[in-house]
């Protein structure tokens, strides 16, 4: 989804929220913020964000005062980051992944959480359940099980003649990858009778090795999991495919964008922008026990023509055709 599209979305909802905060006398709240990754590389999602926050009548500066901490790839960092920001003692906390997510949880359990990107909540402790939270945190999940065995589909489509597919993740930045979507992935790719190789890295080092080894190896493909650790990597992941000639499928259009061949996974401004409306609601006095964990419900498909031509790779046109976006 677009952010003029959400924007569209929410527009009429716009008018309320200001006349009932002026009724109800709300005076400035604290939001604060803990992100994992690089700023340049959510641009777009924190706009659609802030924007839908600007909608619901929430203006930074005004009547919102908003705390951003940015804990790159770094686990302590992330430890570190999660104190201090709850030391401020916010009304309300947005984070960004289960890693950060859990850290927010070690420190407090009344201030509110509202999370995106976070794998499998239940699985990693962070939710008694999807439809009844029953804590202080809730939010929007990226992952979808129907996601994996799409990722499968898609590789298959490329490379008919494929046998396996080596999985790429980071097993310290996202340890609910091996107990939730590791699993899920098998079984798909035992249903499409492809081998699923695991390909767990820590460095550049082992990324460039799990790469360089697929070389010249037609029958395998490459899923790289959508992970910060990976997003903060964009630029050597990249020409390393391209050097190498592997076929890949992220779940971000982050790295489709940058030069990779293709990526299909959930929208991310729209749940950015719907994460506003959590916040909103928290704000307003709701109970995030009460708001219910939200799947993904829109999903985008981006493919790289050019990356496609590099590679020697002609994309299949019933491929292009299921395309949200074709970049040449």
């Amino acid at each position: 989804m677009k952010r003029r599209e959400f924007i569209t979305l929410i527009g009429g909802a716009a008018a309320w929220p200001l006349a009932a905060r002026a009724q109800q006398g709300i005076g400035k709240r604290r939001l604060g913020v803990l992100w994992q990754g690089q700023k340049n590389q959510v641009l777009g999602a924190w706009e659609a964000f802030t924007d839908a926050l600007r909608l619901l009548g929430w203006s930074e500066g005004n009547d919102l005062q908003i705390d951003q901490r940015w804990a790159a790839n770094d686990a302590a960092q992330v430890k570190v980051l999660a104190t201090e920001l709850v030391s401020l003692k916010p009304d309300v906390i947005l984070a960004i992944n289960t890693l950060v997510v859990a850290a927010l949880q070690h420190e407090t359990k009344s201030i509110p959480v509202v999370f995106v990107s976070v794998t499998d909540p239940v699985a990693s402790g962070l939710v008694a359940s999807l439809s009844h939270p029953g804590g202080n945190i809730t939010g929007f999940s990226n992952f979808e099980p129907t996601l994996a065995g799409k990722h499968i589909e898609i590789l298959k489509e490329i490379m008919p003649g494929v046998t396996a597919v080596s999985d790429m993740f980071n097993p310290d930045m996202n340890p609910a990858h091996l107990s939730s979507v590791y699993p899920i992935l098998e079984a798909a790719a035992r249903h499409d009778g492809v081998e699923l190789v695991p390909a767990p890295v820590r460095s550049d080092a082992d990324i460039e090795r799990v790469i360089s080894n697929l070389q010249d190896r037609p029958n395998i493909g490459l899923l790289v999991a959508g992970e910060p650790f990976f997003n903060a990597r964009i630029h050597l992941i990249t020409s390393l495919l391209t050097r190498y000639r592997v076929v890949s499928v992220s779940p971000f259009r982050l790295f489709v964008e940058q030069g990779c061949l293709i990526s299909y996974g959930n929208d991310l401004v729209e749940q950015y922008g719907k994460a506003a409306t959590y916040v909103d609601r928290i704000l307003k006095g709701e109970n995030p026990a009460d708001l219910p964990v939200q799947a993904p419900t829109k999903f985008e498909m981006v493919i790289n023509l050019k990356a496609a031509k590099q590679m020697g790779l002609t994309i299949p046109p019933t491929l292009l055709a299921r395309a949200d976006e074709v970049i040449e």
